[in-house]
């Protein structure tokens, strides 16, 4: 059972991880912390799969990498020259054991393992032609929507690589891959560069491809490069080579969201740094909406970054307000009919001295729902606040999102259905300022990326809208007549 304060919360697909060397070594064991860097990415499942000479050996399962991945795992896993790995997070699929990653497939031409992070928007109707062709899915993801197309591209040209950009021309909307076939290792952006993606190498001579810069310092790798939006990059024997055909085909539009919750404040992505983006982020918020009062705290933990730079713009002191819980998970589990307000409790305690009898700002990262900023504002007030400013470093959700998190409608969102004054009288604020749309592009200063989404405060969709958008889009049902719905 997922706590209520985490199910209020936007959550991001997943994270993907890779390695390459010349000698068979224990790539395993440089993946799992590789994947342990990556863990706020995806906690419902993970999986690693080493290629030893082209032999494939996989494990993957439902919970995080470190109960996923005991000792003995690890070693079963053997050694090998090559390995991908992956956390996932489903924003499309159920969260089942059979929707974990990395995919492996058997074809004639050899094998390949895939892990995805991102979302298509065209592959419902990828998945239908192709069923219609005569393939049979094993999962409800559509990772395997893309594990098909470069499989079949991969029968009929020369190359792994190739393969792969040829699916490219078919396949549309957001994925960041890392691809392995028996003796190479391709990692692959989108177009637009919608998810982060970059690579680096070690001492000792292996590359490293990860979601994010975090993972390449968690296995001691010196950081290269960004992957470009649009290109492929080919890691053999050797060396490295690039494949740019559809580098410049779209136009930039890295989530930046990526900015704002999902990536580790230590990560840089495109050149900038996630935490100097969020302190950004709090700055912009004292300019817009300044507060009369005598301390800022933030929300544990993308909240933190954010209250130090609305502190450092407005004057108005820094404390820590919260302390949370760090053996409570996404999956903690509550014994009993306890109440929501618990579950809030347990995970997040105000600091009574620090906020007692003082006008508090308080930032946080997103409201969705509203439910979970509701309770939050009630602990700070009975710990003795007077006021209790909220200040979101994040603008309204007031629409679904395609390319990656589980926002697939407007359901559950309370800005489309309240003004800012409504919802700050639902939460218990005395006030409320969200960071202005037309802020969000200047979050990353010193950033190589030239363009943004910010569609799901906009409604600006850089690509077209899927026909079907829901989570659970590639489940049936079977009506009382045996026909699937």
């Amino acid at each position: 059972m997922i706590t209520d304060s985490d199910s209020e919360k936007i959550h991001e697909e997943c994270g993907v991880f890779g390695v390459f060397a010349n000698e068979s070594t224990d790539v395993a064991s440089t993946v799992y912390y590789g994947l342990f860097a990556l863990q706020h990415r995806g906690q419902e499942g993970c999986g690693i799969v080493v290629n030893d000479d082209g032999l494939f050996n996989s494990y993957k399962d439902l919970g995080i990498v470190n109960d996923v991945f005991t000792a003995d795992v690890l070693k079963g896993l053997g050694y090998g020259n090559m390995a991908v790995g992956h956390v996932r997070y489903g924003t499309t699929g159920g969260n089942g054991r059979s929707n974990t990653q990395p995919i492996v497939v058997n074809h004639i031409k050899g094998r390949m393992a895939l892990a995805h992070n991102g979302n298509l928007v065209n592959s419902f109707e990828l998945r239908e032609k192709l069923e219609l062709e005569g393939s049979i899915f094993h999962t409800t993801s559509d990772t395997e929507v893309i594990s098909y197309m470069i499989t079949k591209e991969r029968i009929k040209c020369p190359s792994i690589e190739e393969a792969v950009n040829r699916a490219m021309h078919k396949i549309d909307g957001a994925y960041s891959l890392v691809v392995m076939s028996p003796s190479k290792l391709i990692a692959a952006r989108d177009p637009h560069g919608f998810r982060p993606l970059c690579y680096g190498k070690t001492e000792d001579g292996r590359y490293i491809v990860a979601s994010e810069s975090c993972a390449l310092d968690a296995v001691g790798a010196e950081f290269i490069r960004d992957v470009k939006p649009g290109e492929i990059i080919v890691f053999d024997k050797n060396g490295i080579r690039t494949i740019e055909e559809h580098c410049g085909t779209a136009a930039n539009s890295m989530c930046v969201f990526e900015y704002i919750y999902f990536a580790r404040p230590d990560s840089v992505i495109e050149g900038c740094n996630v935490h100097k983006a969020r302190v950004r982020a709090g700055e912009l918020l004292a300019k817009a909406y300044p507060a009369d009062a005598d301390i800022v705290i933030g929300v544990p933990d993308s909240g933190l970054d954010a209250a130090i730079g609305y502190s450092r713009e407005s004057g108005i002191p820094y404390g820590i307000g919260f302390i949370k819980n760090k053996y409570i998970g996404r999956t903690f589990i509550s014994p009993g009919q306890a109440s929501r307000e618990d579950k809030v409790k347990i995970k997040l305690n105000p600091i009574a001295e620090v906020v007692k009898g003082k006008r508090v700002v308080m930032i946080d990262d997103s409201i969705v729902r509203g439910t979970t900023s509701q309770r939050i504002v009630k602990l700070v007030r009975d710990a003795g606040a007077r006021e209790v400013h909220v200040r979101i470093s994040a603008p309204p959700f007031t629409n679904p999102c395609y390319y990656g998190t589980d926002i697939d409608s407007k359901e559950n969102l309370i800005a489309c259905k309240h003004t800012i004054e409504e919802i700050a009288e639902i939460i218990g604020a005395d006030s409320l300022g969200y960071l202005k749309t037309e802020d969000v592009s200047r979050l990353a200063e010193g950033s190589a990326c030239t363009g943004y989404c910010s569609a799901c405060f906009d409604g600006k969709y850089p690509t077209q809208i899927p026909k079907k958008n829901a989570k659970n889009r590639f489940e049936q049902k079977i009506s009382e007549n045996g026909k699937k719905e």
